[in-house]
């Protein structure tokens, strides 16, 4: 697996397509890999990150600001389907939401995970700065519930002094043995240094069995 991932990582990515609504998915053709996070987690870094674009997936300075599933096609598709599909879920815990709109995210999240049978993992990211926080903990619960597989991933590394990221790390862990479909192990990335990247580009390979 070592030395393909970085093959697979330089070659073609694209985006695909948005879905505000579940009959707007693509075809469940190709395995697929999913992020969600708070917003503000830096889920939009990470996935430019992780695919080694820079634009790939939107950054934004307003929290919120995705309400849409956007899939990402990783791999050539000029001659066949791609090697598997990024999904980038629409961020939660955002408070100055409308609630009809954290509603709409709620409920298109919930049925894409509970209907979703080429969803090979789900990437859950926690802010290094602040650990698990209620919201997360709602949608953990929401993974449990729905049988998907996931992981947790800490992002933002750099920005908090490595004591403090140490005793988050211990406090995320004790969160995550509480959830019987997390993954034992965390990924501790920074988007900006670009820790822990490779270990993630594993992570997700492994989850599609490539």
């Amino acid at each position: 697996m070592t030395p393909l991932h970085p093959k697979i990582f330089s070659g073609p990515i694209s985006f695909l397509k948005s879905a505000p609504q579940l009959q707007f998915l693509p075809p469940p053709t190709v395995p697929e890999i999913a992020f969600a996070g708070r917003s503000n987690v830096g889920k939009s870094s990470l996935i430019n990150a992780l695919t080694g674009r820079n634009g790939l997936a939107r950054t934004s300075n307003t929290p919120g600001r995705t309400q849409e599933l956007n899939f990402f096609d990783v791999g050539d598709t000029s001659d066949g389907p791609p090697i598997f599909r990024i999904c980038d879920m629409p961020g939660y815990g955002f408070a100055k939401a409308p609630l009809k709109t954290v509603q709409k995210w709620r409920y298109l999240v919930n049925d894409y995970l509970r209907g979703r049978q080429v969803l090979k993992r789900t990437f859950v990211l926690i802010d290094s700065r602040h650990g698990v926080k209620e919201t997360d903990e709602e949608v953990l619960t929401m993974l449990d519930k729905a049988g998907v597989s996931y992981r947790i991933v800490m992002t933002k590394a750099d920005k908090v002094k490595t004591s403090e990221l140490e005793a988050t790390k211990e406090k995320v862990i004790a969160a995550a043995k509480k959830h019987p479909a997390a993954h034992p192990d965390l990924i501790i990335t920074s988007s900006e240094k670009k820790q822990g990247i490779d270990e993630l580009r594993l992570a997700v390979l492994e989850a599609v069995q490539i």
